[in-house]
């Protein structure tokens, strides 16, 4: 209902900012999409280098590209990691998917696409590739495993765990897993309403869509994993070291694995790479629209807001980015036992999301009559809860989601980076003869 409403370049930042005001609406965008993503989008072009060395193990190879597949798939923190090109290859990546945006803009667009139509239908193929295979799949997988050195087979896996089928506060404290790290990222359409195509047909239909999608998807494959191999097998194995290193052990390479096929197993893989690759694609264009939208209102300087006559896109906000997050991506591959908590700045965006939540409430009650009134109060105030709930289980259990001091402090800079930011540039705007905080009184032009 606001995407319709306000369809703008940073959508969302641009209600939330004209509803509570020019220094919450931008400090709070400042500290969840704008720098909280980029550290996100980091890791997911290290988690896109895992992903390869990860899919040549499963493929029985032992070199990928420059270095050992192993070197690839193992976490830096892990003995054996090469980190340098992880580094590298993660860079080259990330910085190729920027310099295709600065080129053609609507060739981004189209690279997104077609890495998640790819990566869906690897995601449908590999569950319509464990269901065929049954159980008795997984546990000749398990027995080809064994028989190259795992030195496990299905059944002693499938008893090493003891605990309960189905716990319902253990279900709920999983929630995080999904409305944290997966759900919360598909409601880009706001971002980027202005440049959608289909008017308002598209707006009104993006978010549900995106939504149902990706729930039928990610909790199919959840759910078909788990009936195949097996709800004890499966929670064991997700927790065994000798499966999670040696053998990157996950939905993707038991697919790869029950496959029997060297062409379904080579699909199913480069799906499981595209998906890294599409969240790259994606949140690089998402990045670049809230800089943007924040420069345009003055709140980071104007350059950010340039828009390339020969190229149509915002050149500066894309190389801030590209710069920013290479060095994310060299601290986190360097250091990674410290830098890959920054998967706790996460909660950033939950602070953020709740806030978008309220705002949508507080618009509805001042802007909306009759049952859109209400429809937006209600819904904007659960949203606000519901993350309320997802910040407050994420801080009551630091150890399993990422939460540390490093990543707390992270957030908490960012936050006070983007008010002194907002101070300044009122002042700064001010000495000039300019009113910053006109301009979140008003909807800004396309």
């Amino acid at each position: 209902m606001m995407t319709q409403r306000i369809p703008r370049t940073g959508g969302d930042y641009v209600w939330l900012s004209r509803t509570f005001g020019g220094f919450w609406g931008s400090t709070l965008a400042f500290m969840g999409p704008a720098l909280e993503t980029m550290a996100y989008l980091a890791l997911i072009s290290l988690g896109a280098i895992f992903a390869i060395g990860s899919v040549g193990l499963s493929l029985g190879y032992q070199s990928c590209l420059i270095t050992s597949c192993l070197g690839l798939a193992l976490p830096g923190n892990i003995q054996g990691a090469d980190l340098f090109s992880q580094f590298a290859l993660a860079s080259i990546v990330f910085a190729a998917i920027i310099a295709v945006n600065i080129w053609r803009p609507k060739y981004g667009y189209r690279l997104v696409t077609v890495l998640s139509v790819v990566g869906i239908l690897s995601m449908v193929t590999a569950i319509l590739t464990l269901l065929a295979a049954g159980r008795q799949g997984v546990v000749s997988y398990m027995d080809f495993l064994n028989s190259i050195g795992s030195k496990t087979t299905y059944a002693q896996v499938a008893a090493s765990y003891s605990g309960p089928e189905f716990d319902f506060s253990a279900t709920i404290s999983m929630l995080p897993f999904f409305a944290i790290f997966v759900y919360p990222w598909v409601f880009a359409g706001p971002a980027v309403a202005s440049e959608l195509k289909g008017g308002h047909r598209t707006l009104k239909w993006n978010v549900p869509i995106a939504a149902f999608i990706v729930f039928l998807l990610v909790t199919g494959s959840f759910a078909t994993m788990y009936y195949v191999g097996g709800f004890g097998f499966i929670t064991a194995a997700l927790a065994n070291p000798t499966l999670v290193f040696d053998y990157s052990f996950n939905f993707w390479t038991l697919a790869m694995g029950v496959s029997n096929n060297v062409g379904l197993a080579w699909f199913i893989g480069i799906g499981w790479i595209f998906w890294n690759f599409a969240i790259l694609a994606y949140g690089i264009i998402l990045v670049s629209r809230y800089l943007f939208a924040q420069a345009f209102d003055r709140f980071l300087p104007s350059t950010l807001a340039y828009v390339s006559p020969s190229w149509g896109s915002p050149v500066v906000a894309h190389l801030i980015d590209l710069v920013v997050t290479i060095f994310l991506i060299g601290a986190a591959s360097f250091l990674y036992g410290t830098l890959v908590s920054l998967y706790g700045s996460v909660i950033a965006s939950m602070i953020y999301f709740a806030s978008i939540g309220a705002a949508g409430a507080v618009y509805g009650a001042r802007k909306e009559k009759g049952s859109s009134k209400w429809l937006l109060i209600v819904s904007g105030t659960l949203t606000a809860l519901v993350f309320a709930y997802l910040f407050y289980q994420f801080l009551a259990s630091p150890a399993v989601w990422g939460g540390n001091p490093f990543a707390y402090t992270y957030v908490a800079a960012s936050f006070i980076v983007g008010a002194v930011l907002y101070l300044v540039s009122k002042s700064y705007n001010k000495s000039r003869g300019i009113d910053v905080t006109l301009a979140y009184k008003q909807i800004p032009p396309e």
